[in-house]
Formats: structure tokens, sequence, C-alpha cells
């Protein structure tokens, strides 16, 4: 059984968020603590706890969960000025929760590098 996650709980409606997209594989949310103007987290439904546990079934998913970024982007308006597309793996990467997502950071200027 896996590991229940705050992702998971947002996912079953246990927990509320702002959702800004959701269908049958993938969900987007507003992040409880935003880094930028607009911060995103984008999941999929499915618990993939890192990109490295990621295997080839879930190209689809992973592509799917691109386009919902650029879509999401688009929707704010950052398509112009740029954004921030940023997956954290692992533990010095700066993951927190080992849930698979991505952050979509825009609406102001990011700078390089990140921390």
């Amino acid at each position: 059984m896996e590991e229940e996650t705050i992702f998971s709980q947002i996912i079953d409606k246990k927990k509320p968020a702002e959702i800004i997209f959701e269908d049958e594989e993938v969900i987007a949310f507003k992040d409880i603590n935003p880094q930028a103007p607009v911060h995103v987290l984008i999941v999929p439904r499915k618990p993939i706890p890192k990109l490295t546990d990621a295997d080839e079934s879930d190209t689809a998913i992973l592509g799917k969960m691109v386009m919902v970024a650029r879509q999401i982007a688009k929707d704010f308006g950052l398509d112009e000025d740029g954004f921030r597309l940023l997956l954290n793996e692992g533990k010095n990467g700066g993951q927190t929760i080992y849930h698979l997502h991505f952050h979509l950071l825009g609406g102001r200027r990011l700078m390089w590098p990140p921390g």
C-alpha cells in the first residue's frame, strides 16, 4: 500500500485545494505557500513517488502533465513573459512530498541560480 501524502488527500477530496484543472489523470491546484504570483502544482493522480520511480508506462502521463502546464501558463497569461516549470527530485533536489509533481511559477522575474 502506498504512503498517503497531502497530494493523495487532495486527489481524494479529503483536503481542500484551489483546483485549477482536473481530469481522470491529472490534477492541478494553487500552492498553499506560493513562491511567485502564480504558483500551481501539477500532479498525476497515479502515485509516482519520484521521477526516477517512473517507468515507460508513465511516458504519456508525464507528457500530459507538461501539456497541462502549458495550458495553465497560457490561461494565466504567462506565455508572453515566461514562466518556470520545476520538478524537485529527492532530498538533495528539494523534494518534500514524495508524489511526483511539477511547480509552475510565473508572474514575476525568476532569478538564476534558484538556490
